[in-house]
């Protein structure tokens, strides 16, 4: 086999050099400073900092706040996740049989792509508003009064609708091309074999659509812990105390809102190695039983 080779030994460095800088700079300079300031008691007005080992650490493992907010996150993830992964799945499956308008029923479903968090947020608040929001003249009709930003529950059942909604076209793309790249004599193949399509589906299609949802798997997860930071912002109206919030938003109150620099890195040191963790175990747990065609 005839390896590929550079003229200049320098250019496969000059060729790597933009994109190395480009992480040294925005992930691990960063991170850096993150661990450092973990280990210091920043003063809120900017005239120093003292030396406090691991007692922000402490202070986290401590506090049941923070314990709150950590259980929650774990519950929104799943959710989340779960939701945007399982509606995107049945929505590919349909367009994948639509014969005519198959074009427009797949573009009006990637539209929502294009919205970015915080206007997704936005268009959440609007409609869950108390006063015009249809799904709140919804809920009011059923008899149940929806109070987002007053109520626990409430805020939190919006963010999880805002945060699948805003995600599942995104899945429903990388699904969608999952499925149209199965070929066709394997389904002609298991359409002999099985006449039940739920069999076919499961038995067949979801082995051979395993490396795209692993993937999304992980882009769900990371999606649910740090990308949702645009619709929690503007969901919880400003008033975090009484409204559920996910571990990265707690990093920014904490931090900008609190001036508690010190422990806010200890926090988002806390959920970087937590990040990293769930990574590897997933590539080490479930990427052992994808076969890769």
């Amino acid at each position: 086999m005839k390896r590929a080779a550079f003229s200049q030994p320098l250019m496969p460095v000059a060729l790597l050099m933009p994109q190395l800088i480009i992480i040294a700079v925005f992930f691990y300079w960063p991170a850096w400073e993150a661990i450092y300031s973990s280990f210091f008691l920043q003063d809120p007005f900017g005239f120093g900092s003292n030396y406090v080992g691991a007692d922000n650490y402490t202070r986290l493992a401590k506090s049941s706040e923070y314990g709150k907010v950590a259980g929650f996150t774990l519950f929104f993830t799943v959710v989340v996740t779960f939701l945007s992964l399982g509606i995107a799945l049945l929505l590919a499956v349909k367009a994948d049989k639509v014969i005519r308008g198959a074009k427009t029923y797949r573009t009006l479903l990637m539209w929502v792509y294009a919205v970015a968090p915080p206007v997704a947020g936005f268009l959440g608040g609007l409609l869950f508003d108390q006063n015009i929001g249809p799904i709140t003249d919804l809920f009011a009709f059923f008899g149940y009064n929806l109070q987002i930003g007053l109520n626990y529950n409430d805020t939190a059942f919006a963010m999880i609708v805002v945060s699948v909604w805003k995600q599942i076209p995104v899945n429903f793309i990388f699904l969608l091309s999952g499925l149209q790249s199965i070929p066709v004599a394997v389904r002609e193949a298991a359409l002999i074999d099985n006449k039940s399509g739920t069999r076919r589906f499961w038995d067949i299609t979801f082995p051979l659509l395993a490396p795209t949802a692993f993937f999304l798997l992980i882009i769900n997860i990371t999606y649910a812990l740090f990308d949702t930071f645009g619709v929690i912002d503007i969901m919880v109206k400003g008033n975090p105390a009484s409204n559920p919030i996910t571990l990265v938003y707690k990093v920014y109150t904490d931090g900008f809102r609190g001036n508690d620099l010190g422990g806010s890195s200890a926090q988002s040191v806390v959920l970087m190695v937590l990040v990293l963790l769930l990574t590897v175990m997933q590539f080490r747990m479930l990427e052992r039983r994808i076969h890769y065609t």
